[in-house]
């Protein structure tokens, strides 16, 4: 790991440039929910969202669904490319949870599966972020649907991977590549989606959410690589 200050520094990660395009990525292991007013460092999250992260973005390039991910250095760092992140973030939602619960109440029931996936966009701001209408997008220049197109193939694809467990819902950032339209400019992880069993047993950050201990959490996440990866 360099020994500089990074060039850029956020909650869940730490960045520094290097050249021809790339970055390397430090992963914090930190896990925060605005909704319930916690935030904390957890020591081994970061080297099992990095393993999932790894994973996942190797079956995703197959599917021609491709992250900034470049290749493993370490436990917890990683080189990318770097994509200059936009302002907004992409959620498919598979299910009415969260957010949909919170906003739209009387809508839909909780856990209520959806017949077609739910696209999104939040614009990033803190403390928490807020949806933006597509049109505001289409104003500053994205093709609304083409980062629709991104966030569903990469739903279709996950689910697969992620089948006997269900993916209720999980949020992307998506960046201009030159090589391949877009890409995957965030960490896919069990910190950025819901994720379940057939009885309700959460395999993502829902258990952080709910009060689970360290050990509970490294527990189940490193039972989750395991089911993913097969090995």
């Amino acid at each position: 790991m360099t020994s500089r200050t990074p060039d850029i520094e956020g909650r869940s990660k730490r960045l520094w440039h290097l050249e021809s395009g790339s970055c390397l990525i430090e992963m914090i292991p930190s896990l925060r929910s605005f909704t319930f007013d916690r935030d904390e460092l957890m020591d081994g999250t970061a080297e099992l969202r990095l393993d999932f992260f790894e994973y996942v973005s190797a079956r995703l390039a197959e599917r021609g669904v491709h992250t900034v991910f470049r290749e493993r250095v370490g436990p917890v760092s990683y080189v990318a490319d770097y994509r200059p992140a936009p302002p907004f973030e992409v959620i498919v939602k598979n299910r009415a949870i969260g957010s949909t619960l919170r906003k739209y109440p009387g809508l839909f029931t909780e856990g209520q599966v959806f017949d077609r996936p739910v696209v999104k966009f939040d614009y990033r701001v803190d403390p928490e972020d807020q949806p933006i209408g597509e049109d505001y997008l289409r104003l500053i220049g994205v093709d609304v649907e083409h980062y629709r197109q991104v966030a569903l193939d990469c739903n279709t694809v996950l689910r697969e991977l992620l089948d006997p467990l269900d993916l209720w819902d999980f949020c992307l950032v998506i960046a201009p590549d030159e090589k391949h339209g877009l890409v995957v400019n965030s960490e896919i992880s069990p910190d950025c989606m819901r994720l379940k069993s057939a009885d309700g047993l959460p395999y993502d950050k829902d258990m952080f959410r709910d009060g689970a201990t360290r050990e509970q959490i490294l527990a189940r996440w490193t039972e989750l690589i395991t089911m993913v990866s097969g090995g």
